[in-house]
């Protein structure tokens, strides 16, 4: 009779083979993740049982929503730094930004404003989840003229893109990077989303794995990835190279 009192004991997922997570929003306030410093530090810690030893935090800069510069990026994080060492959590974390394209974007190009980095040259982009841009190959391509490698921001979820697969190998040929949303294996925003994932894995056009973690549902969630035998073969693959960041 004692034995049916026990709560079952939740698995816990091992991701230190990554290393490093590279997609996430842990600077409070600053667009749609955590909204203030003790979540921050709960999230980070969150990521460090998991067995990160790295962060890139990604804030969004879409600039009718989320007008980020690249100097409140380096404040908040300067602030999310001192806090995790007074905390003493020991883990690293820099930031970089995820980058929507838009109008302002492309004049930030033009203009050849500096761009923060995941690492090296490696910047992450996003477009519009309803349609691409006409001009996206385009917008890619000065990228790349300004030494800038584009990482695509979880492709999977482009999923109006699933009838037209070689605007992924185009992407691919051009020299883009792939980064997976973890999430996405599970089936957490929807089936189509984890049959695209499926698919670009498959394919072996992953070269970057992230949580996306914007709040502790998706913590939990990241629960789910013990059950993922498609996660088991990437980590087999080697074809992830976050602790390359």
């Amino acid at each position: 009779m004692l034995f049916f009192g026990k709560k079952k004991k939740t698995p816990t997922i091992d991701l230190s083979w990554l290393g490093t997570d590279m997609h996430s929003h842990l600077i409070p306030g600053i667009d749609d993740g955590v909204p203030d410093m003790a979540t921050s530090l709960q999230m980070i810690r969150g990521l460090q049982d998991l067995g990160y030893r790295k962060l890139i935090t990604t804030p969004h800069v879409l600039w009718d929503v989320y007008p980020n510069t690249t100097e409140q990026i380096l404040e908040g994080i300067a602030l999310v730094k001192s806090a995790v060492a007074a905390e003493g959590i020991a883990i690293e974390i820099t930031a970089a930004a995820e980058y929507f394209i838009d109008e302002h974007f492309e004049e930030s190009l033009k203009n050849k404003m500096p761009l923060l980095p995941l690492s090296g040259n490696k910047v992450l982009v996003e477009f519009s989840m309803i349609t691409a841009p006409m001009d996206l190959q385009q917008i890619l391509f000065e990228m790349q003229l300004q030494d800038y490698q584009p990482v695509i921001a979880h492709p999977e979820r482009y999923i109006y893109l699933t009838n037209r697969k070689t605007f992924f190998d185009d992407l691919k040929s051009a020299g883009c990077l792939f980064q997976l949303n973890l999430l996405s294996l599970t089936g957490y925003y929807g089936r189509s989303v984890q049959e695209l994932a499926e698919y670009l894995c498959k394919k072996e056009y992953y070269s970057l794995a992230g949580t996306d973690l914007h709040s502790d549902r998706h913590l939990l969630a990241l629960q789910k990835l013990s059950a993922s035998a498609l996660l088991s073969k990437l980590k087999e693959s080697g074809l992830l190279k976050n602790e390359r960041l």
